[in-house]
Order: C-alpha cells, then sequence, then structure tokens
C-alpha cells in the first residue's frame, strides 16, 4: 500500500555530444533542410556553428532534469491515447480499419464530445469578452436582459477580462462562492478563505506542495485515484500512502484500512499528513453517505490529519436516494476543529467547460498564517484567469426563479442532466451482460470502473509483449473497435484484479455504437483467449 516514490531511480547515462556529433534531432533537421534546398549554402554553415556552439552549452539533459518530474505518470493521457490518434489521423487518410471513427471515453471532458456549453454562460461570456457589444442598442433586444446586467456587473467590479485580476481572484465572484457555500450548506463561508483557481486542480498542487516538506512526508490517496494525485506526490518528493476502496462494497471508504494503512505507514517511518477523499469518486463513481463521512471526519480528528475534499462532481448525482453531502458541512455540523480544504470546478456537472480552467477551494478552519502563505503562493502567478473565473461565478451563482433567463437555463441544465444518467444506467448495464466482466453502478461523476477477468491464456500473451495486461487489453479495444479508454493500472488498483476506466459523455447515439462494438469484441476476446477459463482473481 505504500509507494515509497522519492526513492532514486537508476537514472539513464549522461549524454555527451562533442562538436562533430549532432543529436538525432538536429540531424533530421538539417537532413530536410538540405533535402528540400532550403537552406542557403551560408545558412547551412551558419546552423552547424550554432549547432556546434549549442551542444558544446548543453545543460539540460535527462540525465540532469529533476527526477521528480521523470517519475511523473498520468495514464490519462498515455500511450492509448497516443495510438487513438494516429487511428484517427489513419482514417482521415482513408486507410481501411474494423471501424469509422474513434470513440473516446478516456477523459472527463464533456463538451469535447458533444455536450452543449449552456446558452447563459456563453451569453455572459461573449459580452464581457467584446464589452462593446454592450454599447451597441440592438444587443439588449439580442441577449436577456439578466445576462446583460450580470456582464456589466462583473466588468465594473474586474474591469476587462484582459487585465489581472486580485491574486484570490475577482472579491466579487469570490463572494458569490461563498453565498453558494451557504445555500448548500447552511453554514457561512468567508470569501478571504476562498481561492479561485486554475481548475481544481492548481489548488490540489498548491495544497499538496504545501504539505510535503521532505522525503518522509506522506499524503493518504485512494485506491483507485484520479492520477493528478500520484503525480503531484511524486513532482514533490512525498510519498503515496493508497488505502483501498472496497469494490465488492460499492468502493466504500472503511474505517478499519484507513486504520491499518495508517499504522503501517507510521512503522515505517512516514509522518503522514493529510487524507485526500475524491466524493464522487474518480474513476469509481461512489457517493459516500453522510455516515461514512462522520467517520472518516473523525478519523482525520483522532490522527491530526488535514482533510483534502476533492467534490469537483458534486454536481453529477445520479442517485435519488443519496444526495451529495460536502465534508465542510458534516464539519460544521459536528463542530470538529478539523482543516477542511475543498476544491470545486466549472468542468465538470452540467457546465463542462474544461477549457475554461475555472475552480476554486476553500480553506475552511486553517488558521490565518497558512491562508496568507497561500495568498504568497498564489501571488507569484499574478492571478488565475480572469475567464474561468467567470465561469465560477457562473457556475456558483446560475439565473434564478423569476429572471429572464430561468427557464431556458433550468430545461438546458435538465436535460443535460437526464442523457448524463440515461447513459450511465445504460453503459453500466451492458457491461454486466458481457462474459467476463462486472461493473460497479456509477451514483455520481462521469466514469465507471468495469473489472475484467482475463483468461489465462492472455495473460500470458501480455507477460510476452512484457506490457500490463490492461495496456494491451486497451490497445486490443481500441486496434478492434475504436473506443478508447484508460488501463485500470494507471489508477491503481487491488493486487490481482484488472480494471478500465471509461466515461459515458459521448452522445447517445455514440454510446449505443459503443456498446454495440464492446459486446462484439468482448464476447471474440473471450472465446479467442478460451474465455471458459476466465481468471476469477
Amino acid at each position: 500500500r505504500l509507494q515509497r516514490v522519492h526513492e532514486r531511480e537508476k537514472r539513464p547515462a549522461a549524454h555527451h555530444t562533442n562538436n562533430n556529433t549532432r543529436s538525432p534531432l538536429t540531424q533530421h533537421t538539417m537532413a530536410t533542410w538540405m533535402a528540400f534546398g532550403r537552406v542557403a549554402p551560408a545558412m547551412q554553415g551558419a546552423a552547424r556553428m550554432l549547432h556546434t556552439s549549442t551542444a558544446a552549452a548543453e545543460r539540460l539533459t535527462i540525465s540532469t532534469m529533476n527526477e521528480n518530474m521523470l517519475k511523473m505518470k498520468y495514464a490519462v493521457r498515455g500511450e492509448i491515447v497516443a495510438r487513438a490518434a494516429q487511428l484517427e489521423r489513419d482514417l482521415k487518410q482513408k486507410k481501411k480499419l474494423p471501424f469509422e471513427q474513434i470513440i473516446y471515453c478516456n477523459i472527463g471532458n464533456p463538451q469535447s464530445v458533444g455536450q452543449p456549453p449552456l446558452s447563459f454562460c456563453r451569453q455572459v461570456l461573449a459580452l464581457c469578452m467584446y464589452p462593446d457589444l454592450l454599447k451597441n442598442p440592438t444587443t439588449r433586444a439580442t441577449f436577456p436582459a439578466d445576462a446583460v446586467a450580470r456582464a456589466e456587473r462583473l466588468l465594473a467590479e474586474c474591469i476587462s477580462v484582459g487585465a489581472y485580476s486580485h491574486s484570490q481572484g475577482v472579491l466579487g465572484i469570490r463572494k458569490s462562492v461563498a453565498d453558494f457555500v451557504l445555500r448548500r450548506d447552511g453554514f457561512p463561508a468567508d470569501p478571504n478563505n476562498i481561492f479561485l483557481t486554475n481548475g481544481a486542480s492548481e489548488g490540489v498542487k498548491l495544497v499538496l506542495n504545501m504539505l510535503i516538506t521532505g522525503p518522509k512526508d506522506g499524503i493518504m490517496i485512494p485506491l483507485p485515484q484520479y492520477p493528478l494525485y500520484s503525480a503531484s506526490i511524486v513532482q514533490f518528493g512525498g510519498l503515496q500512502v493508497s488505502y483501498p476502496l472496497n469494490e465488492s462494497k460499492a468502493w466504500g471508504i472503511g474505517v478499519a484500512e484507513l486504520e491499518q494503512v495508517l499504522r503501517e505507514a507510521r512503522q515505517e517511518g512516514v509522518n503522514v499528513r493529510a487524507l485526500v477523499v475524491i466524493n464522487p469518486g474518480n474513476p469509481t463513481g461512489q457517493l459516500l453517505g453522510e455516515a461514512n463521512m462522520k467517520e472518516i471526519v473523525k478519523f482525520c480528528l483522532k490522527e491530526r490529519l488535514v482533510l483534502m475534499a476533492d467534490e469537483v462532481y458534486q454536481g453529477n448525482v445520479y442517485v435519488d436516494s443519496k444526495p451529495f453531502v460536502s465534508f465542510k458541512k458534516v464539519v460544521c455540523e459536528m463542530r470538529a476543529p478539523l482543516e477542511v480544504i475543498s476544491f470545486h470546478s466549472v468542468s465538470k456537472g452540467m457546465y463542462g467547460e474544461c477549457g475554461f480552467r475555472g475552480g476554486y477551494m476553500e480553506a475552511f478552519n486553517c488558521r490565518p498564517e497558512i491562508v496568507q502563505q497561500m495568498y504568497k503562493a498564489v501571488s507569484v502567478s499574478l492571478c488565475p484567469n480572469v475567464i474561468g473565473q467567470i465561469g465560477v461565478e457562473l457556475m456558483v451563482n446560475p439565473p434564478k426563479k423569476g429572471e429572464p433567463s430561468y427557464s431556458q437555463f433550468q430545461r438546458e441544465y435538465a436535460d443535460i442532466f437526464a442523457r448524463l444518467k440515461r447513459k450511465a444506467i445504460k453503459v453500466q448495464q451492458a457491461l454486466n451482460s458481457l462474459p467476463g466482466m462486472t461493473c460497479n453502478a456509477s451514483e455520481g461523476a462521469m466514469y465507471l470502473f468495469p473489472r475484467v477477468r482475463y483468461p489465462p491464456k492472455f495473460m500470458e500473451a501480455a507477460r510476452r509483449l512484457d506490457k500490463h495486461p490492461d495496456v494491451v487489453y486497451a490497445l486490443e479495444l481500441l486496434n478492434h473497435t475504436g473506443i478508447c479508454v484508460v488501463p485500470g493500472n494507471g489508477f491503481g488498483q487491488e493486487e490481482g484484479t484488472f480494471h478500465f476506466r471509461t466515461t459515458f459523455l459521448p452522445t447517445e447515439d455514440l454510446i449505443d455504437i459503443m456498446i454495440a462494438n464492446m459486446d462484439k469484441f468482448q464476447r471474440d476476446f473471450m472465446a479467442r483467449y478460451g474465455g471458459g477459463a476466465a481468471s476469477k482473481l
């Protein structure tokens, strides 16, 4: 469970270049220039001189760069996605393949696969981006009055979307976030403890960087987990301390397991600083119940751990019997003196505005001097991007009942939600009908994480290829069907089990094609590798 990411890996041998040896890139570039006659002889000589001086002064190489960056891994954009991009190029060149298109199910990027933006958000953004529209008499006849009023208010607060804002974000938008938290939880929020960020990821990395002070500092993260956490922990030189999610109990978090993992880590000399909870879960889609959350809060209090609550999927909840509850609300109701740092984003939910790179974090129960250090850290980058900040404003402060845009906004929001819920159920049921595969329901988020039981013959084939079985499976699925998923080993999983993560974001017509193609593939796969003897690990 404890991954010692601080141990030094064997580095590649240093690469020395003399004046007579060009790097492969330089050789290729010069050969191309020469072949096409695009470089005059004098320029050729100048290029050679430039390369000679550059090679002699070379200081940044694989062997001299930060080794933590070399160790970082991010499976969501890896070998499988690179292969998908190549196949997509082949399709554009009219090469014959056993499918007509790539169906991207590898990343939670809703608008890239057909989810429409909400009209009100784009109307306000258009007016903020081009303020001269507000001077045009026809604008008020074209745009809803509340969109115009919102744009005018935002421009009054930020002056221009092209200007730096306060380093924590525009104060008026932080006040809107505080109002949102109050409505959601019933407990107030201080705008001075709220930081607008370039997506939730930037806030997560800021906090991890603050917590990890040396190679013995550990962060407890779920297994499976979103690889932002494992990669960032590596980047900052800390230790990943993995606690298991129980697949047989709908990916639940057991406090007994938390205690065991923490005890073992401390016995090995690890200074565990924080617990990360992703709720709703990524890649597993579970939604925690309030009773379980209270147990987790008590655990963190007892063990003196900071609680990092990744709640970016709080708008994606598909079960009526279990509403989303924030960890801040639980802590407030328990009157627990626990430091909770929570994260939210415009990239998920019904907004799906991943390209805005907008998010926020709230530092609750943190000492004022800690908040001041956070402010100092974000000040180095001057400010979060203002377009993303406006996205946060529109997420936490949508049109209200009685306002001109309210009916259309509610209709669009409900339509997107209904489609996501239908697709979540449809894909999960389809996966459970396939031989050698089981899949828990997605109670929230945008993903399913089915377990695949590979036949021994396939396991042997993967061993001969010297690749992880999940990677080989995902490649075969892609090459046969055009469906792009993420191998489960990229998220971490219980030893001896195998999975992949798929979204259910493509349009409903593509989801139907995906299900049909996956059904055929999986049945052929099991027959080809002797599925009757599928592993029951």
